[in-house]
């Protein structure tokens, strides 16, 4: 139920008017002057405050002002008994919904209500949203308790609070746009746009234009003026993923706006100047692409000011079972499955992987191996077969012997029974008490 709060000094008015919004199913809480009716806010959860303009104690308009202030999301409709537009515009200027005469608008108010309600709960609403969003893009939510990520995210947080550049390294599928990401998110540029550009993606000529933008006529098919990323991240952050990748000739641009904060975009004679932080990621060595020609030195000791490596998966074993346990339940739920429970078998095999691709490999295993599943349960046989084949070289002779099928083949049954011992029993065509004696021996 939406609640309004009226505040009006007329106490017959307000009896009046509270009965009749009531009666459309709002709830309302009154207050008689400006004081009483910001205490109401302090302790209501308020969605629309409909307030005369003059009050013993102030000026509804000023009022306006201060509750939006104080409020955001709340909306302000404004009674007056004589209208006036000077006053009608301050009203809007200082955040009021609307501005209404009494007695010739009466018959708006109740659509009013509605309509500033909708907005209040579309607020209400957007603001969760960003709530989750900064929940999922948080440090917090980057999985993993061995040191080696423990480390990286510590530098990432001390480097976030502050305005430097920071380059991120390490091997393909680390999760370096997660880092970005929460580095953003934990920096004071985080109420403004984070956008992120792959430089491998791209020519070196579409590269440019989706960077720095083009003037109209610049060349063939610009027939308008198009901002570049590096505008679009104003007062934000740009992420430039695979800048190893970047051509030489777009280096200098990069490094210019670095040293200056201008660019020019193509086809333009004049600067456009940026406020944009700078994050950028390689799984290049850098060094031996300086060495090479192939990146500018000058560039690299502007981006290097402050470097992460991010670990590659096989140096986080500890961290493979908690990825693997957030990959199955996403997929799981992505595919309309009960919960799914992992094999001790089927860890040991994760965790005896090479793990090339790190974490973006290990994601698109575990969402093959959600797929090929069968009985709730996810063991070595679900994995992908060159999965199985690799892991199987690695595991030692005793994952094939019988009596590990016949633990695995149990523990998938009591999962199928959901711990039903004597439903097991009689699939399983064994008694009760063989039952017991062989989850005790096989420890299930």
């Amino acid at each position: 139920m939406n609640r309004i709060l009226l505040i009006d000094d007329e106490e017959k008015l307000r009896k009046l008017l509270a009965k009749i919004i009531g009666l459309e199913g709002f709830d309302v809480i009154e207050a008689s002057d400006i004081k009483s009716g910001l205490k109401k806010l302090e302790t209501a959860d308020v969605d629309v405050v409909l307030c005369d303009v003059k009050l013993p104690d102030g000026n509804g308009v000023e009022a306006a002002k201060l509750i939006k202030a104080r409020y955001p999301i709340v909306e302000i409709i404004l009674l007056t008994a004589y209208g006036n537009i000077p006053d009608g515009v301050q009203a809007i200027k200082n955040g009021a919904f609307e501005y209404i005469t009494k007695g010739d608008d009466n018959n708006r108010i109740i659509p009013l209500l509605y309509k500033a309600c909708e907005k209040t709960a579309l607020a209400r609403r957007v603001k969760q949203l960003e709530r989750q969003l900064e929940d999922k893009l948080s440090f917090d939510k980057i999985i993993g308790r061995s040191p080696a990520i423990r480390s990286a995210i510590g530098l990432a947080q001390k480097v976030a609070v502050t305005d430097t550049t920071v380059l991120l390294t390490g091997e393909t599928g680390t999760g370096k746009e997660v880092f970005a990401q929460a580095i953003h998110q934990a920096s004071p540029r985080r109420e403004h746009s984070f956008v992120a550009i792959n430089c491998a993606a791209f020519t070196k000529d579409l590269l440019e234009n989706e960077l720095f933008g083009h003037r109209s006529g610049a060349f063939t098919g610009a027939t308008k003026d198009q901002r570049g990323l590096f505008e679009e991240a104003h007062l934000g952050t740009i992420f430039l993923d695979e800048i190893g990748e970047m051509p030489l000739e777009l280096q200098s641009k990069i490094l210019r706006v670095l040293e200056t904060g201008e660019f020019l975009k193509v086809g333009d004679s004049k600067p456009t100047k940026v406020n944009v932080r700078i994050i950028a990621a390689t799984n290049r060595n850098l060094d031996t692409e300086i060495e090479l020609d192939h990146f500018r030195s000058d560039l690299f000791y502007r981006l290097s000011v402050f470097t992460i490596e991010l670990p590659p998966l096989r140096e986080r074993i500890q961290d493979i079972k908690a990825l693997a346990e957030y990959y199955v339940t996403v997929f799981a739920l992505k595919s309309n499955l009960k919960p799914l429970r992992m094999t001790d078998e089927f860890i040991a095999a994760l965790e005896k992987n090479t793990w090339r691709g790190n974490i973006r490999e290990l994601k698109n295993i575990i969402e093959r191996s959600v797929i090929l599943s069968e009985g709730g349960l996810l063991d070595v046989s679900s994995l992908p077969f060159d999965h199985i084949e690799a892991a199987a070289s690695r595991m030692h002779a005793s994952s094939f012997s019988m009596s590990n099928i016949e633990k695995r083949h149990i523990q998938r049954v009591l999962h199928h029974t959901n711990g039903n011992k004597a439903e097991a029993a009689r699939l399983l065509e064994i008694g009760i008490a063989t039952l017991y004696r062989k989850i005790e021996e096989y420890k299930i």
